[in-house]
């Protein structure tokens, strides 16, 4: 993804350290961009040389504490290992000193993985300190110009950032350089059950049919629609068709037919089938009595059948 509608960009939040010789004389840039010449010690562990550029050993480094990514994508990882064990890393990665002898990433988790498997035992680095508000920010902007990152991931690192800095979605897409709406559909996302936000890393399903799901104020309902997505594997527009059906209550032909009929049933039977429906999560239909009858429950996919399984086996 391009960092296009990210405001200035990763850069914008990094202040960048240049001209670093071995004498310690630094000019760096602080968090407003303007430059300041200062005298420091090196921590442990990192080299300057004599074009300023400083590098430490990957294994040093260690996972950001607030990095929003929790998976890597292996195929990717390997190609970046090749390209790195040809041309080394090209860009430093970005650290902070972790005060015991290692160092945290603060971007460039990729680049160090590449580097580690790669068999590399030095590469640049780029020194500076951030409050906790500032190394996420700067992993999760890294992570959305690079598309590095899953739905699931990009909306818990939303609201990672709403807690932490204590602001507004609306000042989350301003610092970040979104659309609100943008924000504010992917927070949406954690409010799906578990099962449902695992399709969604696995692609089962879209960001779109998570919104139609969403859409449903019914439990029941938000499960019956998930099971037809898998197990009809229904479009995005399909899925929205359907979930306004759903809201608007609008049977099929077939279900106008039975809902014309009245239901003379004994009501505490027909209460006994709404609690199947609710528990199960899925269309239930009960045929016959309290004495003998059939039981009709629909699925729509194998995992569908798997978790109306376990339901019914616990």
């Amino acid at each position: 993804m391009a960092s296009k509608g990210l405001g200035k960009g990763l850069d914008a939040l990094m202040a960048e350290v240049d001209d670093v010789d071995i004498s310690s004389s630094v000019n760096v840039k602080d968090e407003n961009g303007v430059k300041v010449k200062t005298s420091v010690s090196l921590p442990e562990g990192i080299a300057a040389d004599e074009n300023g550029t400083l590098w430490v050993n990957p294994s040093l480094l260690k996972p950001n504490p607030f990095q929003p990514r929790a998976e890597f994508n292996e195929d990717d990882l390997l190609e970046l290992t090749e390209s790195v064990r040809k041309e080394g890393v090209l860009s430093p990665v970005i650290i902070e000193d972790a005060g015991d002898g290692t160092f945290y990433i603060i971007a460039g988790e990729r680049r160090t993985r590449a580097a580690r498997n790669a068999g590399l035992e030095k590469i640049p680095v780029q020194l500076r300190k951030y409050s906790d508000v500032r190394k996420l920010e700067v992993a999760l902007i890294e992570n959305i110009q690079r598309a590095d990152l899953n739905p699931l991931e990009e909306a818990q690192a939303y609201y990672r950032l709403m807690e932490l800095a204590k602001i507004t979605q609306d000042e989350v897409a301003s610092r970040l350089g979104k659309n609100r709406s943008t924000v504010a559909n992917s927070i949406r996302l954690l409010k799906l059950p578990e099962d449902m936000r695992k399709s969604l890393v696995k692609n089962e399903i879209t960001p779109g049919h998570a919104r139609a799901i969403l859409s449903l104020d019914s439990d029941t309902d938000m499960r019956i629609l998930f099971g037809k997505i898998l197990g009809q594997k229904l479009s995005v527009r399909q899925a929205e068709s359907l979930a306004k059906e759903m809201k608007e209550g609008k049977p099929s032909e077939k279900e106008n037919t039975k809902l014309a009929k009245k239901d003379e049933r004994d009501p505490n039977y027909v209460a006994l089938e709404n609690k199947l429906i609710e528990v199960l999560g899925t269309k239930v239909q009960l045929k016959g009595d309290f004495d003998k009858g059939v039981i009709s429950i629909n699925y729509f996919s194998q995992d569908d059948l798997d978790r109306i399984y376990n339901l019914i086996i616990k």
